[in-house]
Parts: C-alpha cells; sequence; structure tokens
C-alpha cells in the first residue's frame, strides 16, 4: 500500500505579545473597566498595531482601530465596456516636468466649471490614441456624436473607453497622451 503524502502548511504567525497589566476584578459580572479600555487603547497608538483581543475568563474583550480617510471619494459607478483587448502602450521615460507658471492655474479651474467639460470617471491614464502611432481619437474642432470614444484612460491594467456624454463641437483637449489623471479632472470641452 502507497501513503499518501501530505501537504505541510505553514504555520501561522503569532500575534505580538504586548505585556498589559490584568484587569482589575469588575464590579459586577457585566462591568468592564474603562481604564483598562483606555490602556489597551493606548497599546494600539504606540504598537501600531490595528487589533488587540483579551479573554480572562468568561469576559472577552476585541478593540480594533480603522484608518479613516479625512476625504472620502463619492461612490462611482464606472460601467467598463470591452470588445477586444488592446495592446498596452509602450513605456517610455517620463519627461521631465516644467514648472507651472501660477496663471496656468486659472484655465484649469475654469475648464472644470466648464459646462462642456467631461471629467474623469476614474484616477489612471489618458491615452489619447488606441496604441502609440495610431491617429487620435478625436482633435480639437472635431464634431463628436453622442457616446462616440473621446480617449481611454487606463486604470489597473485596463483601458476604460471615455464616452462623450453628448453630441456637440470639440473646442479643448485638456490632457496630453499618456497622462495621469485624478478623478473628476476635466479631459475635453465640448460645445
Amino acid at each position: 500500500m502507497k501513503k499518501k503524502k501530505t501537504a505541510r502548511v505553514p504555520a501561522k504567525k503569532a500575534a505580538a505579545r504586548v505585556p498589559v497589566a490584568p484587569p482589575p476584578p469588575p464590579k459586577s459580572p457585566q462591568a468592564i473597566d474603562a481604564d483598562f479600555v483606555r490602556e489597551l487603547a493606548n497599546v494600539l497608538a504606540e504598537t501600531g498595531l490595528t487589533e488587540i483581543e483579551i479573554e480572562r475568563g468568561d469576559m472577552r474583550l476585541r478593540l480594533a482601530r480603522t484608518a479613516v480617510s479625512p476625504v472620502m471619494a463619492p461612490a462611482m459607478h464606472t460601467h467598463v465596456v470591452s470588445s477586444a483587448p488592446m495592446p498596452a502602450p509602450a513605456l517610455a521615460p517620463p519627461a521631465p516636468a516644467a514648472p507651472a507658471p501660477a496663471a496656468a492655474s486659472a484655465p484649469a479651474a475654469d475648464a472644470a466649471s466648464h459646462p462642456g467639460a467631461v471629467p474623469s470617471p476614474m484616477v489612471g491614464t489618458a491615452y489619447l490614441s488606441a496604441e502609440p502611432g495610431a491617429p487620435p481619437f478625436i482633435k480639437v474642432g472635431d464634431t463628436v456624436t453622442a457616446n462616440q470614444t473621446l480617449m481611454v484612460v487606463e486604470a489597473m491594467k485596463t483601458f476604460n473607453p471615455i464616452p462623450a456624454p453628448r453630441a456637440g463641437k470639440i473646442i479643448a483637449i485638456l490632457v496630453a497622451d499618456a497622462q495621469p489623471v485624478e478623478y473628476g479632472e476635466p479631459l475635453v470641452i465640448i460645445e
């Protein structure tokens, strides 16, 4: 008879042991000492741990800390349509960034408030053509129809087409090819 080979499972790492004074006996079976909870919270802050769990007799106490971002991005629903895999653009060394003049921030603010601005629905990298060397999807002065692809934004290795929200004329393209874009950043202005 052949013996079955058993797979070796790596042992789980033990949680870091932090010396904590035992809690004083509770005044009633349901009472929890607030000073002990504060002491455990201080241990969380000092050690950088995110969770502590203590069990003493029939009392079990679990403290968990979560990081809260001061600015929460609004929830967004993105509809991704892909018909065929798109080749990844060739990697080029990044161009040195030139310092932008202070007056450049004013047109960006105007573009965001323009009624014809098309904002980026996600964070990613904007590409003006389907592949390097291919003609761009749009040019300034072009007339587009509703749902026509204006550009693609690559996010997490997925190329997401950015459709025109309405028909009109392209009066400005506000991003360069292979430029990183933020959520809500204006990409194009359609009139």
